[in-house]
């Protein structure tokens, strides 16, 4: 029979239950188990008997009984990926573009999915081994689409996970994009306000706006620059986080982002050279750190889109002016932005059945 084991609260697990605290030190013990050496008095915190729901905090001892022998079982195979070779160490590496005790920025190239999925062998979660050490395996809090560029933010402790999921889960992080958009709005800046729903038939992978079924969305956007009535670059800040969100707003604004088939469609491309990438870069992230502080970094510009912004005649110095503070509730919310939509889904409905349609014999 093994000895009565005693461990003391670490600062990573500082506030979290204690259940909590043995599925992550020792998941070989159950819940019923756990439960049961409290109903017993066997299971002691700081010296006194505790339950599974007490909070632990950083110093405290935790007295673990001993484990009944069990008898051996067959080990099952776990799924292991491949092992990161040597290249893909680098290239996660060469990514980090800020780094703390809590916490990991990373610029993620446009092309490179952040987790895995069906036929998703590549992907940045993965990566994330060659970035472990003593804190451990360092976990995704967010994310973005797999052709989106830009700051990503990755936590290296289990608490400063929990932070930064809560600062997202409530707004207080703030993101702020840049894009280039086909054509030029009519004003300046103001904020779409489009609640947003996947779209039937899709498979959950593409969203519309939806003012019965979506869920609310809000985005801040703002005319960085012009090239004639051609496109505009834009900085885009969501207030909201949904599914696809800038793209499905810029869409139906009118103005789709370049290289963006999915909303825009063959609309989405410009002639003269400009990539046909997606257009859409994670420019800056701010957010609180755990300690107190505040991490704010911004991302450099993927070689596609700097090149875009040169033979269009933008300056890069343009760029970085926008505030990261919430636009005042008199801002300019864009309801119509729904009824625009649904408009020119109705028009395009219309094309297509003139297409199909035989065509009318001419009078002679």
């Amino acid at each position: 029979m093994s000895d009565v084991r005693t461990f003391t609260v670490s600062e990573d697990d500082d506030g979290i239950r204690l259940d909590r605290w043995f599925k992550r030190h020792l998941p070989e013990v159950s819940f019923n188990l756990v439960s049961r050496w409290a109903r017993t008095g066997q299971l002691r915190l700081a010296g006194k008997r505790a339950v599974p729901g007490d909070r632990v905090e950083a110093g405290q001892e935790i007295r673990v009984p001993p484990l009944d022998p069990a008898p051996p079982r067959p080990e099952r195979m776990k799924p292991k990926g491949d092992p990161l070779t040597a290249d893909e160490e680098q290239f996660v590496r060469d990514m980090v573009i800020y780094e703390d005790p809590g916490a990991f920025v990373l610029n993620k190239p446009p092309g490179l999915a952040t987790q895995g999925g069906t036929k998703t062998h590549q992907h940045l979660d993965r990566l994330l081994d060659g970035l472990a050490d003593e804190r451990g395996r360092p976990k995704l809090v967010h994310r973005l689409d797999k052709d989106t560029s830009g700051a990503l933010l990755v936590a290296r402790t289990a608490r400063s996970a929990g932070h930064f999921a809560k600062a997202f889960s409530g707004r207080t992080a703030r993101k702020l994009y840049w894009a280039i958009v086909v054509g030029v709005p009519d004003t300046d800046e103001g904020v779409i306000d489009a609640p947003l729903a996947k779209q039937p038939g899709t498979g959950g992978e593409k969203m519309h706006i939806s003012e019965e079924h979506g869920l609310p969305a809000k985005t801040r956007w703002r005319l960085i620059d012009r090239a004639g009535n051609r496109a505009a670059w834009v900085e885009l800040q969501p207030l909201t986080g949904r599914t696809h969100q800038l793209r499905a707003h810029m869409a139906a604004l009118g103005h789709p982002i370049v290289g963006d088939a999915k909303y825009g469609g063959a609309e989405a491309f410009l002639t003269g050279g400009i990539s046909r990438k997606l257009h859409l870069h994670a420019r800056r992230i701010r957010i609180d750190a755990p300690d107190g502080g505040k991490i704010d970094i911004g991302a450099e510009l993927p070689a596609h889109f700097a090149e875009s912004l040169t033979m269009l005649g933008f300056s890069p110095m343009a760029g970085d002016s926008m505030s990261l503070e919430q636009p005042k509730p008199a801002g300019s919310p864009q309801r119509k932005v729904a009824a625009a939509a649904k408009a020119r889904r109705r028009e395009r409905r219309g094309e297509r059945r003139a297409r199909g349609s035989p065509g009318k014999a001419k009078r002679r």
